[in-house]
């Protein structure tokens, strides 16, 4: 049989696609063989017993790493009330673990037939891949994955109720629960999709100003303004002296539309989501100033959520699509499966991107656009623990700018959006001292934060609205 057509078998029909009778362009045959051949492989990984034991060990590891941000306490707390009481107060008390067990049940689900909604970016690889890897299937699920064009219809559509679940930035549930930019509707953070994997890029042009004190009257895009590209733009311009609502201009711009905008010139860089930084370097409009893990290693971006009335609604539906999720954020997370992955999710339905610029981001191999090749494994990782004290560093970040006036109780929207509670209730029943579980500190930019003092965190900066 031809390769490419065959026009000379009286036994077949004469179509102008590839002679496999696959619908794809005879120029595709090998990366769509390809791509077929990553998915078996990636199945047979999450098939085999060792996935299955990480993939469980993962997610319990993560759930104790947000509990006990101090491994001494949690060390302690072991060793004073054995692993099975500690396994059994920990499940009666944290959402998350219950929801793990409620999907591991054979329970009639709800709800089967689902929509998702999702922007076409690294950001959402564990919800994008687990639909061609049957995750969602496996749980019973019919998903379908709706590739979206903007976060103003991600959130529209989310509460118009046109998608039973999302891709959000992270900052978005904590947005439209508290009524900021839409009407108020409570939204819940399951899991993140994903830590780091965004960057500052700049035009070629700007080689000669890596001195961010030079910006001044720099036009800049984020992807939406309740997003971490905002919030971290506006941190990064303001360490260096600049007021980001003055002396440079930041506009919203879909992702997908970043790289034609540096190409025409209507904007000088971005700070956004990848692939499109990476992309830019591809087509040599632009270079990568700096990665945002070298800002605050660690910090969210992307997450996957629902309404709190699905949650109520769907709870067995909601519980098997968390850990369809889940269980693809663990296979991220390996390094070994990252460049079959790229092939996974590069094609038109998902990223529609070269499969070269998505496997630089997840490998972490990459072109900066200066004439280096840089090697940084993590820089995107899909850590998927929702901490909460991360969502009280976005409140601040709203607060300090303006997005939200008066008070702001940060700790109980924290805990009303993110979907993780700390054990304090049964371990203070066991007698012990209660860690303030899913609120570790970090540092941005070299300066610590304090989950406990927000205020006076917003208060320590010079540039700042409130």
């Amino acid at each position: 049989m031809s390769r490419y057509f065959d026009p000379f078998d009286a036994d077949r029909p004469l179509r102008l696609q590839c002679a496999c009778g696959r619908d794809h362009r005879p120029d595709e045959h090998d990366a769509v063989m390809a791509r077929d051949q990553a998915v078996q492989e990636l199945q047979r990984r999450s098939e085999t017993e060792d996935f299955e034991t990480y993939s469980r060990e993962f997610i319990e590891a993560s759930l104790m790493k947000a509990i006990f941000p101090q491994d001494a306490v949690r060390r302690r707390f072991l060793r004073a009330v054995g692993k099975g009481t500690a396994m059994a107060a920990i499940s009666s008390v944290l959402p998350t673990a219950s929801l793990q067990a409620m999907a591991q049940e054979a329970g009639p689900l709800e709800k089967k037939e689902l929509k998702i909604g999702f922007i076409p970016i690294t950001c959402a690889t564990p919800l994008i891949m687990a639909h061609p890897l049957g995750f969602y299937r496996k749980q019973g699920l019919d998903v379908s994955v709706i590739k979206t064009a903007g976060w103003a219809l991600i959130r529209d559509k989310m509460l118009n109720k046109e998608y039973d679940a999302t891709h959000f930035l992270s900052p978005m549930p904590l947005a439209i629960s508290m009524g900021l930019g839409s009407n108020a509707k409570p939204m819940n953070v399951a899991t993140i999709q994903n830590t780091n994997g965004q960057a500052i890029t700049l035009h070629v042009k700007h080689k000669d100003k890596r001195d961010p004190k030079q910006w001044k009257g720099f036009k800049f895009a984020v992807p939406f303004e309740y997003s971490m590209h905002n919030f971290l733009l506006r941190y990064y311009v303001a360490e260096a002296g600049l007021d980001p609502d003055r002396d440079i201009q930041i506009r919203v711009v879909p992702p997908p539309e970043m790289v034609a905008n540096l190409r025409a010139g209507n904007i000088d860089g971005y700070l956004g989501p990848d692939p499109f930084n990476q992309r830019a370097v591809f087509e040599e409009i632009g270079f990568i100033h700096i990665l945002t893990k070298e800002l605050w290693d660690g910090h969210p971006c992307c997450a996957f959520g629902t309404s709190a009335e699905f949650i109520q609604q769907n709870p067995n539906t909601f519980a098997a699509l968390y850990r369809a999720v889940l269980t693809a954020a663990a296979m991220a997370r390996q390094p070994k499966n990252r460049e079959l992955i790229a092939k996974v999710i590069s094609p038109a339905q998902y990223l529609n991107q070269p499969e070269a610029v998505v496997t630089q981001v997840l490998t972490g191999r990459f072109a900066d656009g200066l004439g280096n090749v840089r090697n940084v494994p993590d820089r995107a990782d899909f850590n998927p623990i929702p901490w909460q004290s991360m969502a009280v560093w976005m409140l601040t970040q709203m607060k300090r700018w303006g997005y939200v006036k008066g008070d702001v109780n940060y700790k109980q929207i924290a805990e009303q959006v993110f979907l993780l509670t700390d054990a304090k209730k049964h371990m203070k029943a066991l007698g012990e001292t209660a860690p303030e579980g899913a609120y570790p500190g970090f540092k941005v930019m070299g300066k610590p934060f304090d989950p406990a003092k927000p205020d006076a965190y917003v208060n320590s900066f010079a540039i700042r609205r409130t």
